[in-house]
């Protein structure tokens, strides 16, 4: 199996993993099928018991889906251009294993038969709980657009200056980490925003996150990483090689290309080492 494909699939999973909305919304719909009982549940089970299988199966659901889901977006990179697309195509696979679990389950608590046919139809009725739980990774890694009727709203009520002039990118962070940006990163397939509020890997190409960037200062010194002047605190050479050193200690290497852009516009911060 691809080393690249593993590593940005479990980059991916980290992402998701990280964001408090993802997981904020999967608890409300468990909470919603423990408390409503659908599919007769409720008249079939007790509180207890009727909590211990939509955790099991809701939980075992949204693991594999999104599994699922994050390694369809990188083996299928080159294949379809639509990150959507790609997870969809995993969550559609994903309805499989987890028609088996269903199975399982309702053998457990219900004592029903296990045969291919009680699979496949249970498969087919965790298909659309699959793809929501796709769709709400795929907007949890930052991919989600506005609708495009809001211009006229916007046209009523002007946004105020400060929110006009907030970098683009920052809408794709959650709102707890939108702050003055320091710096981008590619990590696989995402790109890794730093504020001074927090990081967030999204799933993003590079230059499209360059072109967000607004008014924001700064300087692309690699291809694979951008600075913002606000961030840097000094200029390192070590081992023959040129490095941008963060206001937070992170060394962020120069290419060759760039050297000698970065150190003039960076001449007054005193190259250390």
């Amino acid at each position: 199996m691809n080393g690249t494909v593993v590593q940005s699939t479990l980059r991916q999973l980290q992402a998701m993993g990280r964001s408090r909305s993802l997981w904020s919304t999967f608890l409300a719909i468990l909470f919603l099928f423990i408390l409503t009982g659908p599919y007769g549940t409720g008249q079939k089970m007790t509180f207890w018991p009727r909590a211990a299988y939509w955790t099991l199966l809701l939980g075992s659901g949204w693991i594999i889906t999104t599994g699922f889901s994050a390694f369809a977006n990188a083996a299928l990179a080159r294949a379809l251009t639509s990150p959507l697309a790609r997870m969809m195509a995993g969550a559609i696979a994903a309805a499989l294993p987890i028609g088996a679990i269903i199975t399982l389950a309702n053998h457990a608590f219900f004592a029903q038969s296990i045969d291919t046919a009680s699979i496949g139809e249970d498969a087919q009725a965790a298909l659309p709980l699959c793809l929501i739980f796709c769709f709400l990774s795929y907007l949890t890694a930052g991919l989600g657009h506005r609708d495009e009727p809001v211009e006229a709203a916007e046209a009523e009520n002007p946004p105020s200056p400060s929110v006009r002039e907030r970098p683009a990118i920052l809408d794709r962070l959650e709102p707890a980490r939108r702050g003055p940006l320091l710096r981008l990163s590619v990590e696989d397939h995402y790109t890794e925003i730093v504020t001074t509020r927090g990081r967030q890997l999204v799933l993003l190409r590079f230059a499209d996150a360059l072109r967000e960037i607004g008014d924001t200062q700064g300087l692309q010194v690699h291809r694979s990483h951008w600075v913002a002047d606000a961030g840097v605190a000094s200029l390192l050479r070590k081992a023959g090689r040129l490095y941008v050193v963060m206001q937070d200690g992170t060394e962020i290497p120069v290419s060759r290309s760039y050297s000698a852009a970065v150190q003039a516009r960076f001449t007054a911060h005193a190259p250390a080492g």
